[in-house]
């Protein structure tokens, strides 16, 4: 199905990125993505098979050990992953916005000489840790603490859902420091896993993404040396909020993906399965089914691809980046919904693939900020201009 899309003006450089992790991404990851599921186990081969490609670097500079790539190259790469395998999408894309991105644009360079060479080759992942017990959709409302004690932060706190938190070496997290202050009070800083203090936890079973390993964070009083901290002082909440401005375009691209590898599912089904004699593709109300899904999925594709365009060109991303989200999100949980439908019955068993892309697409409409906080931000842009 796939074949027919246009090429969205790639460069030629695009165009073979997509191609070559596609072609990776079929042979390598979609083999193991049941198992990956059925296991709850993070298929580490593929990782592996990722780093050798420099897939971890493509967005970093020469300097790190990246390939100076553009954002949207990122992204591309997130995409052709997630048509066959949301959970290793997933690990991906958090490790390059969420657990590398910030330590390269806020890092000092001493944080960066530490920690991006092994982020940036994949050596080991990185975590984000913003989420807590009491503080999810509401990111002002950080609990965890770091209060100043010299030239450390003891740390105090809890963190939960956090992706690849079982093989991550460094941990960004956000902590409050001066509740007086309110989202100025708040600091976004680097953790090394074998701080003294910080322990990590299994988390709870999931719905999807089963094959993403995430976990919980405790903090009983770790000592952080002040020079983890990312970002000037009192920007700790803007630092972390930009982060997640380029997180919502890679979920956008996540989101993408999985909608499209429905769709690349659904229509090979359609075409083989018959049903009063003949493919069930050849019925109008499924080949309805079918064209409804292709629209929204090219729609959401210029979307992401756009927020991706800004994002390079140095421009404000952050209001199309929530558009992004939010559409890619809810035409990924239709596009698996429909899915099902045209598999009937068997798209029920778990046999079939469409089964674990409708249960992965669920967490696309509430990481990175539910549909209700994106329709938050949005509505809010747009009341700026009425003074």
């Amino acid at each position: 199905m796939a074949d027919i899309v246009t090429n969205f003006d790639l460069t030629d450089e695009q165009q073979m990125i997509r191609e070559t992790v596609r072609e990776f991404s079929r042979d390598v990851i979609a083999p193991g993505a049941a198992e990956a599921d059925e296991t709850c186990t993070f298929n580490m081969p593929a990782w592996e098979g990722m780093r050798e490609l420099g897939l971890p670097g493509l967005p970093f500079d020469e300097e790190w050990g990246g390939a100076g790539l553009d954002n949207l190259s990122y992204i591309l790469a997130v995409e052709e992953i997630a048509r066959v395998c949301a959970s290793t999408s997933l690990a991906y894309a958090a490790h390059v916005s969420l657990g590398t991105w910030p330590i390269h644009a806020f890092g000092s360079q001493a944080l960066k000489e530490r920690w991006l060479p092994g982020l940036v080759s994949g050596e080991f992942m990185g975590a984000y840790g913003l989420t807590e017990p009491g503080a999810g959709s509401d990111s002002g409302a950080t609990a965890t603490t770091a209060v100043k004690d010299g030239d450390e932060y003891l740390v105090n706190g809890a963190k939960c859902f956090i992706t690849n938190g079982s093989y991550s070496r460094s941990f960004v997290i956000t902590a409050q420091t001066d509740k007086s202050k309110g989202p100025k009070g708040i600091v976004a800083m680097v953790i090394d896993r074998e701080q003294p203090g910080f322990t990590i936890e299994k988390g709870e079973e999931k719905l999807g993404m089963r094959g993403s390993d995430w976990v919980n964070l405790v903090f009983q009083d770790c000592k952080v040396p002040a020079d983890s901290v990312l970002g000037p002082a009192g920007e700790g909440f803007v630092t972390f909020m930009k982060t997640l401005d380029g997180g919502r375009i890679s979920i956008g691209s996540l989101a993408l993906g999985i909608a499209q590898g429905a769709l690349d599912q659904a229509l090979a089904y359609a075409g083989e399965r018959k049903q009063f004699g003949k493919p069930l593709a050849r019925h109008q109300a499924v080949a309805f089914k079918l064209a409804d899904m292709e629209t929204e999925i090219h729609a959401a594709r210029h979307l992401v691809y756009h927020a991706a365009r800004l994002k390079d060109a140095g421009r404000p991303y952050g209001h199309e980046a929530a558009i992004a989200k939010y559409y890619a999100s809810e035409v990924c949980m239709r596009a698996t919904y429909e899915a099902i439908q045209v598999y009937g019955g068997n798209g029920y068993s778990r046999e079939y693939p469409v089964e674990r892309m409708y249960r992965d697409a669920k967490l696309c409409t509430i990481g990175e900020g539910t549909s209700e906080v994106q329709k938050l931000i949005i509505s809010r842009n747009l009341l700026k201009a009425l003074g």
